[in-house]
């Protein structure tokens, strides 16, 4: 019994630590509190409605749209760089077909550990063709990807709020390939 508490507590102070990083890494990601703004034109949304769920800190035009397979499209809102290391990728996934989608396997990539640990985003690369250097999506101690898990549908209509986290490239790198699997390829900027 006694292993099998320090098993668990362990695990439970991993997914603790893992907690409190991503949240200080998002906190960190907000751009609140610079001297500086980031460059984004002041346009309405191309929604042309409301949306109450806004993720504070991003601009209304995506810095990329990328087509995947049957009617699903990722926006992507940043791609910030902080202190730590990081580069995060925020977004949004969402569902244009008139049907309900089943979310393809590929997109967490093929590699055993990270699948053994349901759909993800794990597939995710970013590319710097200048440093001749491929970054792969982020894990943890236990083999999982820091990225939006858990999702197998996505609705006709349906939005979903998703991130990826990723090693930084060097700090002269500000331009970056994204790629994910069964999706068009993009080229995007990195701030900070």
């Amino acid at each position: 019994m006694s292993i099998r508490f320090t098993s668990t507590a362990r695990r439970g102070l991993v997914a603790l630590a893992v907690a409190t990083g991503l949240t200080l890494g998002v906190a960190g990601c907000g751009g609140g509190g610079g001297d500086k703004k980031p460059d984004t034109p002041a346009s309405a949304s191309k929604s042309g409605g409301s949306d109450p769920s806004a993720q504070e800190g991003q601009s209304d035009a995506p810095l990329a749209e990328v087509k995947g397979s049957n009617g699903l499209i990722l926006d992507i809102t940043s791609a910030a760089r902080d202190s730590g290391g990081f580069v995060t990728v925020n977004g949004s996934l969402r569902n244009d077909a008139d049907k309900s989608v089943v979310v393809p396997a590929a997109l967490s990539g093929n590699e055993t550990e990270v699948i053994r640990n349901g759909p993800s985003l794990g597939g995710a690369t970013l590319v710097d063709s200048k440093g001749k250097k491929r970054y792969y999506v982020l894990r943890d101690t236990d083999g999982r990807p820091l990225t939006t898990t858990g999702f197998t549908t996505i609705k006709s209509g349906d939005e979903l709020a998703v991130f990826m986290q990723f090693p930084a490239p060097p700090t002269t790198t500000t331009e970056v390939s994204f790629e994910l699997p069964t999706f068009a390829v993009a080229t995007i900027k990195i701030s900070g």
